[in-house]
């Protein structure tokens, strides 16, 4: 038998990791001096909460302020509170593993719609189930897509830009760029990048500026990126202000 990297011997005999728990158990463990919020004989009856939640316990991916809540009370509440301008599209022509991270990426950061370009069929796996709160619509193809936005936005008067997410010539540092307030953010599979349509379609090419030897990063993680640019340069002092008072549990 090998014996086990010195390092791996050490990790092994630490008293680590020790985590901080994730998620409630049932109510009546949790609470068990105050009444159920979905007794409608309560005076605290609040119909947000999920009688099976309550009953085994919620270890969802979600904020605390969200624990006991249904599917549908969670995603009702998002778009109340209102959702931000940008859009995301990724296409799906490899069935890329990332589309699942991109999807999780989108609903933390309260994008108004995911859009996924090609076959339907994705992997979910890294999703860990936030497409239930999310927007997630499907096209055929990046150019059906595109015209459903632009008409969309005649219609409304309000015109949305098409940027695509890739490191190509003629592309623009993301660090110098303005991301509109309504826009499009279409990213690519893992190795091939966005295809020659979805390039030819867009307003704006933009790329992540990078120091290293790898030709390009992960697609989820340049997805967030973006994502995250976008809200850097929209979000105010006074957005997280506002949010802040509205979403008391928002961990720091």
């Amino acid at each position: 038998m090998t014996e086990p990297n010195e390092i791996t011997k050490q990790a092994m005999e630490s008293d680590e990791p020790v985590f901080r728990k994730i998620g409630v158990g049932p109510w009546s463990e949790e609470h068990p001096d105050e009444p159920r919020p979905d007794d409608p004989q309560s005076s605290t009856f609040d119909a947000r909460f999920d009688s099976t939640l309550l009953d085994e316990g919620d270890t969802r991916n979600v904020l605390d302020g969200y624990r006991y809540w249904s599917v549908e009370a969670i995603k009702e509440d998002l778009d109340k509170k209102g959702r931000h301008h940008f859009q995301v599209c990724v296409e799906n022509w490899t069935h890329d593993f990332n589309i699942g991270s991109i999807v999780r990426t989108a609903n933390a950061f309260a994008a108004d719609t995911v859009h996924i370009v090609g076959p339907h069929k994705w992997n979910r796996k890294g999703s860990l189930m936030t497409e239930l709160y999310q927007h997630v619509e499907h096209h055929p193809s990046i150019e059906a897509l595109v015209h459903s936005l632009r008409t969309r936005a005649t219609e409304s008067g309000e015109p949305i830009r098409i940027i695509a997410i890739d490191n190509v010539p003629g592309s623009v540092p993301i660090e110098s760029y303005d991301f509109p307030d309504r826009c499009l953010m279409i990213f690519g599979a893992e190795g091939p990048g966005l295809s020659r349509k979805a390039l030819e379609l867009a307003d704006d090419i933009v790329y992540i500026s990078q120091f290293g030897s790898v030709r390009s990063i992960n697609a989820g993680a340049a997805a967030a990126v973006a994502m995250h640019s976008w809200v850097a340069q929209h979000f105010n002092k006074k957005n997280e202000e506002a949010t802040r008072e509205q979403l008391p549990f928002v961990q720091s």
